[in-house]
């Protein structure tokens, strides 16, 4: 009850809020369709309810902002409404078109009570959404532009963005690895989430790093599977089409649904409905490849067999003549030669006949010259030996003076007869010492005399002057 203090009338808090509770209960008496955009859907799994904020934009302003409530059953409701006719989860970001009443709670304040959903109204909100993006990409004459990228003919190196425990990541896996004809493939995981608002900056995140080292791979795969035509409108969104549109290589779709197709799916290079079909796809590129060059090797080989066939047809008859021929030739140069044989034999007699007197002759003076000729070198050698006897004998006796005057040089020059003279011989680590710059202060050194050895340790240094 409010009270009077002052000559001011006074109202509590809670009177306050019931007076505006009891005046919006009879304001609004009815439930009312609403349209808004649900900017955070903001389910609490531990009790199912969820509490939505709703706003309304005019461009990038808020310009109307409330709080709602979905209890845990109309939730349930609702959201199989949404993946039965969306194939879409209620999520953050979409618009609705909603029957709600409006609720006050002394406590919780004014909020929006949410009783459905109109899921057709989303749904051709979400075909807008398609739309746009499809003509957006088409004025910018950048919707076929990765179909025109350059398929390698044998794509072998794979970057996979997917789920690595996904269903459809693991049969794609399968069918490319264990392919009946030993097809070699070389493939990458780059891990992403596939479905909902986040696999847009997921995706795109992917092919960032994919882009950065792409002269290492041939083609993107993007593999969804096993998740229905469920969360697949992220597919739909500008940024991640226009991506996959602009990327410097070719991009494969296998995200797994049978419905009309997504942006992201029309733009990219190739689109199959399954992993599945993806890794069947790659594989016919190289069936495409293989089976032309196993065609040709047939057609190689059997022609080269019939050519061999053929050459050694005409091989066994050109021995044949060639065997004919050198018998032949054989034969006739043979009785050739027996005829020179003869002749040469006839004329050889002859001329040994008349050449065998004069050649006795010559054999005659021959043995005379070399009569005369022995005995002049055997008085000639004897000389020339005693002249070698006399010459070698007065060398051998100047060289021995000689060497005896060098030994006693060396020996008067030896260690000992120089000690013996007074002088002395200075090692410093094994070797003797000529010149004072190989030395330096502290260095330990040994001096040697005629009666033993003196070690000690540098000082000082002087060297010499020089003018």
């Amino acid at each position: 009850m409010s009270e009077t203090i002052n000559n001011k009338t006074i109202f509590s808090l809670l009177e306050v809020t019931k007076s505006i509770q009891k005046t919006l209960a009879e304001r609004y008496k009815t439930d009312f369709w609403v349209k808004a955009e649900m900017n955070k859907l903001n389910l609490y799994r531990h009790s199912g309810h969820c509490y939505p904020e709703l706003v309304e934009k005019q461009g990038e302003k808020v310009v109307a902002q409330i709080r709602s409530v979905l209890w845990k059953d109309d939730y349930v409701r609702i959201n199989n409404a949404f993946l039965k006719i969306l194939q879409e989860p209620l999520k953050d970001g979409i618009k609705i078109l909603f029957l709600a009443n409006i609720t006050f709670d002394p406590v919780h304040g004014l909020s929006l009570r949410i009783l459905d959903i109109d899921a057709s109204y989303t749904l051709g909100d979400l075909e807008k959404e398609k739309q746009a993006t499809i003509q957006r990409l088409q004025l910018e004459g950048i919707f076929d532009q990765n179909k025109k990228r350059s398929l390698p003919l044998l794509p072998k190196r794979i970057a996979v963005i997917s789920v690595e425990t996904s269903k459809g990541y693991a049969d794609f896996i399968k069918v490319i690895e264990s392919n009946n004809w030993n097809y070699t493939f070389f493939h990458m995981l780059f891990p992403s989430v596939l479905q909902g608002e986040k696999a847009i900056p997921s995706i795109t995140r992917q092919l960032a790093s994919i882009k950065k080292v792409k002269q290492h791979f041939d083609v993107v795969a993007i593999i969804r599977g096993g998740g229905g035509d469920v969360g697949l409108s992220c597919y739909n969104n500008y940024i991640l089409a226009k991506e996959i549109a602009l990327f410097p290589l070719p991009v494969i779709t296998g995200i797994g649904h049978a419905t009309n197709l997504t942006v992201s799916e029309m733009i990219s290079y190739e689109n199959a409905i399954t992993p599945t079909k993806i890794a069947e796809y790659l594989l016919q590129k190289f069936h495409n490849f293989a089976v032309p060059v196993q065609q040709a090797q047939d057609i190689i080989i059997d022609e080269s067999q019939q050519l061999l066939s053929d050459q050694n047809i005409k091989l066994r008859s050109y021995t044949q003549l060639f065997r004919s021929v050198v018998e032949n030739k054989l034969l006739y140069n043979k009785s050739i030669i027996k005829e020179q044989i003869q002749s040469i034999v006839q004329q050889s007699g002859f001329m040994f006949k008349n050449e065998r007197s004069s050649l006795l002759k010559i054999i005659a003076d021959i043995q005379k010259d070399a009569i005369v000729f022995c005995k002049t070198s055997v008085l000639n050698i004897e000389s020339l030996t005693e002249r070698i006897r006399s010459t070698s004998t007065g060398f051998l006796k100047n060289n021995n003076l000689e060497m005896e005057h060098i030994k006693k040089n060396i020996t008067n020059m030896s260690p000992e007869k120089v000690l013996q003279r007074g002088y002395s011989i200075t090692m410093f680590n094994g070797k003797s010492i000529s010149n004072v710059s190989d030395l330096k202060t502290g260095d330990e050194i040994k001096t040697i005399i005629l009666t033993g050895e003196i070690n000690s340790t540098v000082n000082t240094i002087k060297e010499k002057e020089t003018t």
